[in-house]
């Protein structure tokens, strides 16, 4: 089946290669000063980077967003209220117990679903709420001119860093789990090989 268009597949290597520049620029921003030794990349070098990155990172975004409103991409995001909760059950008890007995996936992937229902809800969530905060807060960091100076009397900058840093820990996170989710197919490599020809295929082929 072809599920990822070419559009789809430059995003998601952009999207990648960004945020690993991001997660090792930011940790090195976290762990050094402009005084003492570098963690990873020298401070300096890492701010640059980081907004590097962070600048086509909101624009790979913009493509996103837009892609996904103007084809049919955007279905796979639409998440259903019927059996919504029993269905995410039901594919967490196959995550969980199922697969290690052999079982058939509950919800395979076909032209009219590419993402099962814990999917799809943790997809929405990272990609609709998460990296827009993620994005919104660095902006924050980046002009802190615009910044909201005190929230309930605390500094708006300092709780726009610690929502910067969560929703970019919430990303990494993400990120691994993914990965991992990704050698959860037919064959290890299979979904890997997917998103660079564009063809799934299924646990049948």
């Amino acid at each position: 089946m072809y599920l990822y268009p070419k559009w789809i597949r430059l995003w998601h290597l952009i999207n990648a290669a960004m945020f690993l520049i991001l997660i090792v620029t930011g940790l090195s921003m976290q762990y050094t000063d402009k005084e003492n030794a570098s963690y990873v990349v020298g401070f300096a070098k890492a701010v640059r980077l980081h907004n590097f990155a962070a600048i086509i990172l909101i624009l790979n975004y913009i493509l996103f967003v837009t892609g996904n409103l103007l084809t049919n991409n955007g279905r796979y995001y639409r998440i259903g209220r019927k059996n919504f909760i029993s269905n995410l059950k039901k594919q967490f008890v196959y995550y969980s117990i199922g697969m290690f007995k052999g079982e058939k996936h509950p919800f395979p992937v076909s032209e009219e679903r590419k993402f099962n229902p814990l999917q799809k809800i943790t997809y929405v969530l990272a990609m609709y709420v998460a990296f827009p905060l993620l994005i919104i807060s660095g902006i924050g960091l980046l002009l802190p001119e615009i910044t909201i100076t005190t929230v309930f009397g605390i500094s708006g900058l300092i709780l726009t860093d610690i929502l910067h840093i969560t929703m970019g820990f919430c990303l990494t996170i993400f990120m691994i789990i993914h990965i991992y989710t990704c050698t959860l197919g037919s064959k290890p490599t299979s979904l890997f090989r997917g998103i660079i020809t564009g063809y799934h295929v299924s646990d049948e082929d």
